[in-house]
Formats: structure tokens, C-alpha cells, sequence
């Protein structure tokens, strides 16, 4: 968001969550330089880093396009999805979803910023998982489903990791 307009927004801005799924839906961060950010859109990334919608790799999306679940859940929600994908690239209705949460927001106030990539476990069954799954392998302890870098700063998840590998690998504090 332009400098100018920054006002407009004090704090963090969520909409209500839509509970068929795990995301945060279109919002506002205030980040503690004063910067606002406006975003994001969840749309199916073409390749594990694909930073840009012109990011594409043809073996990964191969990948996703063979897992059973992934045609189970876009049986599901695929208007959903549609929609997500055309929010992505239009800005006009980009700029409509974040004047449901600040109305004097306009398309003028935004400026194109980078973009992210959040991997979302999905079950073969076609259920997006909407937390953490932990999973012990030999001498490994995974941690997948990572719903936000917040949540991977918390004191308190990182306790129960700390706790779950000391019960798995036997290990004293």
C-alpha cells in the first residue's frame, strides 16, 4: 500500500474466516515498520518456488495434477478456486474484496509487491489438512502444514516439538 494511504489501516485486518478452508482469506497487515501489506490470494502454485505467475515447472505440476486428492478436492471447490485464480489476476476485483474490510481502499493505493509460497497438505481423501501434522520416521521428527511464519515463531509450538522429540528419541532435558 502507498505511504499515503497507510492510515487507513492501524493494525491487522482479517476477514471471517471461511471454515471449508485453512487460509486467511484477502487482508490487511500492518507490519511494525509502519508498512501495510494487502493480500493474499490462495491460488495453486505451477512450481514449489513460483514466486510469479509466469513460474512454471511442468514436472511439479505433473506431480499435483496425478495426486488423487487433488481431483477430489477441486471436484469439491473448483469455484472457489476459480475464483481465487481470477482475483489473482484481476485487481479490479482484487481491490472489491479489500473494500469489503476497508472501503476507502482503491486501486490507486496498491503497488504490486513480491509473493509467497505456503505449501497445504491435502489428503488423498481431497480434505485440506488446517493445521500442523507431526510425523516420526527412524530418527526424525517432521513438521509439515505450516499455516504461517507466526506460527512457526511461537514459543509454545515450539515447546511441544521440544517435548515430542524428547518422548519419541528418548531424550533428558
Amino acid at each position: 500500500m502507498i505511504p499515503q494511504r497507510q492510515h487507513l489501516v492501524r493494525g491487522l485486518i482479517y476477514p471471517v474466516p471461511d471454515p471449508r478452508f485453512p487460509f486467511l482469506g484477502v487482508h490487511f497487515t500492518r507490519r511494525v515498520s509502519g508498512h501495510v501489506d494487502a493480500g493474499p490470494n490462495a491460488v495453486l502454485a505451477l512450481k514449489r518456488e513460483g514466486y510469479r505467475k509466469t513460474d512454471i515447472s511442468l514436472k511439479e505440476v505433473l506431480g499435483e495434477f496425478s495426486f488423487p486428492g487433488f481431483w477430489r478436492m477441486a471436484a469439491k471447490h473448483w469455484r472457489t478456486g476459480l475464483h481465487e485464480l481470477y482475483r489473482s489476476f484481476s485487481k479490479r476485483a482484487f481491490v472489491r474484496a479489500l473494500q469489503q474490510l476497508v472501503p476507502e481502499v482503491n486501486s490507486a493505493d496498491l503497488v504490486p509487491s513480491p509473493a509467497g509460497v505456503r505449501a497445504q497438505a491435502l489428503e488423498r481423501n481431497g480434505l485440506l489438512v488446517d493445521d500442523f501434522r507431526f510425523e516420526c520416521s527412524q530418527n526424525l521428527l517432521h513438521v509439515s502444514n505450516v499455516p504461517s511464519p507466526a506460527a512457526t515463531a511461537s514459543l509454545v509450538i515450539s515447546r511441544a516439538i521440544v517435548d515430542m522429540a524428547g518422548e519419541r528419541f528418548a531424550l533428558s532435558a
